[in-house]
């Protein structure tokens, strides 16, 4: 869990361990009779936070953020329900409302909506890989909408009321096939049955060849400013652009690794053949040759799907792609 330079899972757990020592020395020195001072009390209402979100940050070496909301959801939820039916009457008049119930107090309401809105409508996203280049760049921040495809239960991901099914060519954010603590951001490029061709940089479905048309040079800077070839890509209904690298092959069968229906594939030096089973869908990068995808670790189950990624709303190296769709 290392970003920026910065080691997160340590931080939280340093956090964490100094939090929960100076909640224990609050204890001891309460147990010996102390009156709490504005001082400790003070330092308690940052210590009783700090201690919780640390704690809710580790989780996500287990989990993802989903259940980790869920679990500080209901927690802070007990804690309040607890204190409000049953502690609060056992307190003396006067008794101050312990630091960690207005911590729960405050932070449950909050927790909630952020659940809510985060499984139901909208879930932010940050793309991590140029994957998606030249349609998405490393560091956008994107949106992805979480009902087009249907409503689910958080957590457990599964879909209880059908909306619409995936288009072939949306832009998708998924759980990682290999990893599903690990999100991914693809285009759909196989649905259920399809026969799905990729040889000599050309993209065959059901035995129709892609439209493609050239649509120039991208200059990519994290290659050295290395010209290559863009072309503007037609699937379903969605014009987008993709790019190749013509030194790459098509795929690199070193890469290729054991994954369900992998009888399903054909590999060979000039690229593959890949049938998409039942409930699974067939996912490729627009950055075709540079993609870690579905040619290389499988199919998406539709269970693994997150929603549609539709929005960009903030890159902070480069504000142009700002406001921009996905497609």
């Amino acid at each position: 869990m290392t970003q920026g330079g910065l080691d997160w899972e340590m931080i939280a757990m340093v956090a964490a361990s100094a939090s929960a020592a100076v909640i224990g020395w609050d204890w001891v020195v309460a147990r010996g009779g102390a009156e709490r001072s504005d001082t400790r009390k003070g330092i308690l209402e940052i210590a009783w936070p700090v201690l919780f979100i640390a704690a809710m940050g580790l989780l996500l070496k287990f989990t993802d953020f989903a259940a980790v909301l869920l679990l500080a959801a209901i927690i802070t939820g007990l804690l309040w329900l607890f204190d409000a039916q049953w502690a609060r009457k056992r307190r003396t008049a006067g008794e101050p409302e312990p630091v960690v119930v207005d911590m729960a107090r405050a932070f449950f309401p909050v927790i909630v909506v952020v659940f809510l809105i985060r499984s139901f409508w909208v879930e932010p996203f940050k793309i991590p890989s140029g994957s998606m280049k030249p349609t998405l760049l490393v560091g956008d921040f994107i949106l992805v909408n979480k009902y087009t495809y249907g409503i689910r239960i958080p957590v457990i991901n599964k879909k209880v009321i059908e909306v619409n099914p995936l288009a072939r060519g949306d832009v998708v954010v998924f759980r990682y096939p290999a990893d599903p603590s690990v999100d991914y951001i693809k285009r759909v490029v196989g649905l259920p049955g399809d026969k799905v061709v990729y040889r000599g940089k050309r993209l065959t479905i059901n035995d129709e060849p892609i439209a493609v048309q050239g649509a120039g040079f991208y200059t990519d800077a994290e290659l050295n400013y290395l010209r290559l070839p863009s072309f503007t890509e037609k699937l379903g209904t969605h014009n987008h652009q993709m790019m190749i690298v013509p030194a790459q092959p098509p795929v690199d069968l070193a890469q290729v690794r054991q994954f369900a229906h992998r009888e399903n594939c054909e590999y060979n030096d000039d690229g593959f053949s890949c049938t998409v089973p039942a409930g699974h869908y067939f996912m490729m990068g627009d950055n075709r040759d540079q993609s870690s995808d579905s040619r290389y670790w499988g199919f998406v189950p539709d269970d693994h799907i997150k929603g549609r990624a539709f929005l960009v709303w903030m890159n902070f190296g480069d504000f142009k792609p700002i406001g921009n769709g996905s497609e």
